[in-house]
């Protein structure tokens, strides 16, 4: 029987080991210590026949604020930023480099000699003593060809200036060697970066500022802007929230996702008299994009009278100082 006890205590200590033990590391032994304690205060407590009400470890808090779920509605920008003056000069100086550092043009594997594709191409050497179209007047093989920056702010370094002369050169060369010479050749522009709805700044087409992000901004009945935003109902996640406010404010005319299921931001609005009940609003803004549509006010619950989509600096100028202080972070700058 002792052989057998002491084989029970031997493998209950490797079961649950002391914090006197030495093969217990510090950190196991505090560990050890606390749930000593902790049990030591189970048995000392209240006698077995008495049971005491089971108490919940996060009691209910009548809620003093209204919950919102806005939503952050953003088109993504459709192109590409301009060029600083410096950006521009710099590629410009990047594409004369790349022009005198590779071999010399061999014309004579393109055109034969004495053809009038000959001719015309002699022609164009003497007038921009270079093969390329869109880097100016410059001969990469002279004695001046270290001489190949541009100033900061020259024409020819200006994007639309370089396609309008690739686009010419284009054009001579297809009327030159057109059969048909009663009507001229035009080849198509690139579209512009500004378009009809910038020239009349029309705030409601997504077709404007296409380098830009904007965000869908609702008018209320009172005339202040901001972001779609409703309460949340009882049982509904705030990206049911979220996704019911947009088709209640904005109509269901557009192909929309949302970002993930977390608020990106929030906005908090105190009462000037609070009530005992009620103190102000909390607003939590979930990401979306669109994707095509267009937003429609018909019908909408939330008694909204006009929108807008705006770039970051220009919802500064429409909703009020501390609402454009919380929500600034969430918009991008581009």
């Amino acid at each position: 029987m002792s052989s057998g006890s002491n084989g029970a205590r031997r493998i209950a200590s490797l079961l649950r080991p002391s914090a006197s033990d030495s093969r217990v590391c510090r950190s196991c032994q505090e560990t050890i210590v606390r749930r000593q304690y902790a049990s030591a205060a189970t048995t000392q407590g209240t006698p077995e026949t008495t049971t005491a009400p089971p108490t919940s470890a996060f009691p209910v808090v009548k809620p003093t604020h209204t919950i919102k779920a806005g939503v952050l509605l953003s088109r993504q920008p459709q192109i590409t930023r301009d060029l600083t003056d410096f950006e521009k000069a710099y590629f410009f100086y990047q594409r004369r480099l790349n022009e005198r550092l590779t071999l010399p043009f061999t014309k004579y594997f393109y055109f034969k000699r004495g053809t009038p594709a000959d001719e015309d191409w002699k022609r164009k050497i003497r007038e921009r003593q270079t093969a390329a179209r869109d880097i100016g007047k410059y001969n990469a093989y002279s004695k001046d060809a270290w001489n190949d920056e541009l100033l900061v702010g020259a024409v020819e370094s200006d994007p639309a200036h370089q396609v309008e002369m690739l686009v010419q050169d284009a054009e001579a060369t297809a009327n030159a060697t057109s059969q048909d010479t009663s009507k001229k050749e035009e080849i198509p522009r690139p579209f512009p970066r500004w378009t009809e709805a910038d020239e009349k700044g029309d705030h409601k087409s997504l077709n404007r500022a296409l380098q830009r992000t904007l965000y869908l901004l609702v008018q209320s009945k009172e005339g202040y802007w901001k972001l779609p935003s409703s309460a949340v109902e009882p049982e509904e996640t705030m990206k049911q929230a979220a996704q019911r406010t947009l088709a209640q404010a904005a109509g269901v005319n557009m192909n929309t996702w949302f970002v993930g299921y977390h608020p990106v931001g929030h906005y908090v609005y105190n009462l000037r008299k609070p009530s005992s009940e009620l103190r102000g609003e909390k607003t939590f803004f979930m990401k979306a994009r669109i994707f095509t549509g267009q937003a429609d006010l018909t019908g909408n619950a939330d008694n909204l009278t006009d929108f807008k989509w705006l770039a970051k600096d220009e919802i500064a100028k429409y909703v009020r100082p501390q609402y454009y202080a919380s929500i600034k972070n969430m918009l991008a700058e581009r």
